[in-house]
């Protein structure tokens, strides 16, 4: 059996956590801390090593999930997590361009520490204020079709659309199970 370490990213409230404990076949691994600065009033607690789940996607390939903290201080965190993996997921919530300059920095950090296969995947296209895809890939840099990486609309709560996008994932990497 294939093992292949996958690793999610994006800015803090991408959905990351989500996403890892929706794929994950096993119970995951949370390296999480109350948050204690003014994003207290987002959410409750954050990552600030990893989160790590299992999922067997075929009887020959084994997904070893990784989901990044969210915030720039923990960036020792993303280029340990980043110098493993096979191949990412960026994350970008769609109804927060506040972040978007953050989610770009991101994925310039990773680009420029591995070389693997990435998707950009979209989450929270069913809020109040969320940017269409095109405008969002475009902010993030690639407003010629031809650099574009392949992108996936993405609700981390659903474990069909996080398989699907785990899927698109997997055919971008190239591999045939």
């Amino acid at each position: 059996m294939e093992t292949r370490r996958i690793v999610v990213t994006g800015i803090l409230g991408a959905g990351k956590s989500t996403f890892v404990k929706t794929a994950s076949e096993t119970e995951v691994v949370a390296i999480e801390r109350n948050i204690t600065d003014e994003i207290s009033t987002l959410k409750e607690k954050t990552t600030v090593a990893f989160d790590f789940g299992k999922l067997l996607f075929t009887p020959n390939l084994e997904l070893h999930i990784y989901g990044t903290p969210g915030q720039s201080r923990f960036e020792f965190m993303w280029e340990m997590l980043i110098n493993w993996a096979s191949a990412y997921i960026l994350l970008v919530a769609a109804h927060q361009p506040s972040g978007f300059d953050e989610a770009r920095e991101l994925l310039s950090f990773m680009t420029q520490r591995a070389q693997v296969p990435m998707v950009i995947g979209l989450t929270h296209m069913d809020c109040s204020g969320a940017l269409p895809p095109e405008e969002i890939i475009n902010f993030l840099g690639y407003e010629y079709e031809e650099n574009r990486p392949t992108f996936v609309i993405v609700n981390p709560h659903q474990r069909t659309s996080v398989i699907k996008a785990i899927d698109v994932l997997i055919d971008v990497m190239n591999l045939h199970y």
